[in-house]
């Protein structure tokens, strides 16, 4: 890690606060859009703040793109994996029980009359709680949901020693050849959605099935050139071969990107609800992170964090080093400080604005508590 620590941009610190911020922000806005038809003005408000935060997450992918790519030094893939892998599933096991744990007590023991639509708390029996305490190897469940991320981002580092060795030979315009087909590939959730209003009619499995698709093979034609490290790969292009813009030149072409994705995740998802009400696996079409639209966010920000002449300081370093562990604890806060806000006169953007923030606060101070003791530093580190 000495190679980051000297590459320390402060403009990278500055963007990863802000990405997790819009995490805590895109979870806080989740309680309100569940509220969908039952209470229109609160599900409109989520749906138009949280899009403003979408790029969250693929944000932190591109920083890590930028940090990771090329690989520097000289190590064995298994050597790689350990090292990298090895730092993940340490916060990996112990948030998967530490959180059902919590979400358990504060439901069953707290406050199980939450008017909050986004829970379910019959889920919360003795037998569902031990269930989620040992099910975690196989995936996330409720009360783990930003955990997705880990698992996502293992296989990206499982993925990294072979793609660096592509690098170390490619050309400035290989890796364009291949963004430009991975940016196609962002394309085919709408493709999906769009294909059976054309009449298209499947042969095996659903009528959205397309390039290759069916009961038996999951891979479609453009799967292995899709996907999250796509954001690796085009952090690492701007990287090498950064663009000598203007100020002007940057926000006339970051400003409509961010402005066309923030339209089509907005208002897409709005639509798609309309077409398809109740069918959730629809209605994350326009919002999933491999999607045209938030990668257009995406790009949008990340130029104009690059184009920051932010010098690096030590508290902002420091900062920036318990987002991970913000990241991972803040879930159930969300839902307590929903129960926190919960009144009913208060318009549902500033309790959005109250809970966030609150949220975002005791994190901060979760994650400084555990940090601080060097047994648990290594689950939020």
């Amino acid at each position: 890690m000495d190679w980051i620590k000297k590459d320390n941009y402060g403009w990278i610190d500055m963007l990863r606060v802000v990405a997790i911020f819009a995490v805590v922000w895109s979870h806080v806005c989740d309680d309100f859009i569940a509220e969908f038809s039952a209470d229109r003005h609160s599900f409109l408000t989520g749906v138009f703040l949280e899009s403003i935060g979408r790029p969250c997450v693929t944000l932190l992918v591109m920083v890590s793109g930028w940090l990771l790519l090329p690989v520097r030094g000289e190590y064995s893939v298994g050597g790689y994996y350990r090292k990298r892998i090895g730092r993940i599933l340490w916060p990996l096991a112990f948030w998967s029980i530490v959180l059902p744990l919590v979400s358990y007590a504060y439901y069953v023991h707290v406050n199980p009359d939450t008017r909050n639509p986004f829970v379910d708390v019959t889920g919360y029996t003795p037998q569902t709680l031990i269930a989620k305490l040992y099910t975690w190897v196989f995936n996330f469940n409720v009360d783990t949901i930003p955990l997705w991320y880990l698992y996502m981002l293992i296989g990206l580092y499982l993925a990294l020693p072979v793609v660096n060795g592509w690098l170390r030979t490619a050309t400035r315009r290989d890796v364009r050849t291949v963004l430009i087909l991975w940016s196609v590939s962002l394309l085919f959730p709408y493709l999906r959605l769009l294909a059976p209003l054309t009449g298209f009619a499947s042969c095996s499995g659903p009528d959205n099935n397309i390039w290759g698709l069916c009961d038996w093979n999951i891979f479609h034609s453009l799967y292995y050139l899709s996907g999250f490290m796509g954001y690796m790969l085009l952090a690492y292009y701007l990287k090498t071969w950064p663009p000598r813009w203007s100020w002007n030149k940057t926000l006339a072409v970051a400003i409509p990107m961010y402005l066309a994705g923030y339209c089509g995740t907005s208002f897409g998802y709005i639509w798609v609800n309309s077409m398809y009400p109740g069918q959730y696996q629809y209605l994350e079409i326009t919002w999933l992170m491999c999607g045209l639209n938030v990668a257009l966010q995406t790009v949008g920000v990340f130029l104009v964090f690059m184009k920051l002449n932010v010098k690096s300081r030590p508290w902002l370093s420091r900062m920036a080093a318990m987002m991970f562990g913000i990241y991972l604890c803040h879930f159930p806060v969300v839902q307590m400080t929903y129960d926190l806000y919960d009144i009913r006169t208060l318009d549902p953007a500033l309790r959005i604005v109250l809970m966030a923030v609150t949220t975002f606060v005791l994190s901060y101070a979760v994650t400084r508590l555990l940090w601080a003791i060097p047994f648990t530093r290594r689950f939020v580190k």
